[in-house]
């Protein structure tokens, strides 16, 4: 007998707390949204201690990702995406920052100011 149990739409049961090592709070306080890069050049280390779904986080990261889209990537819960991005940053090979912030609402007054600029001309 194998020694995962499998749910017929979940897949394996036991995959995840083994990827984690069965912590269940990632070290960073990442959100959805927060944005993950890969450090390039990466810094010297250990490849062998990363997971392939490590290697995999680092690949979709060449370009700014979000926490909630590395995971739908990747096919695994956000919270054990989060853990796993933490891990990379512990080791220095991503960099998180909060995205940046929506562009504000501008003031009705400016809008009206350059409404009048653009009919003057």
């Amino acid at each position: 007998m194998s020694p995962y149990r499998w749910d017929e739409e979940a897949g394996p049961l036991v995959r995840p707390y083994t990827l984690t090592r069965g912590r269940t709070r990632p070290a960073d306080d990442l959100t959805l949204i927060t944005l993950v890069t890969t450090v390039d050049p990466a810094p010297e280390g250990r490849d062998g201690a990363l997971h392939p779904e490590h290697r995999e986080i680092l690949e979709l990261c060449r370009a700014p990702q979000a926490v909630a889209e590395i995971a739908a990537l990747i096919r695994l819960p956000v919270s054990i995406a989060k853990i796993l991005i933490g891990d990379l940053v512990a080791q220095g090979r991503v960099t998180v920052r909060a995205p940046l912030s929506m562009a504000r609402t501008p003031d009705a007054e400016l809008l009206r100011k350059v409404r009048d600029g653009l009919g003057r001309l």
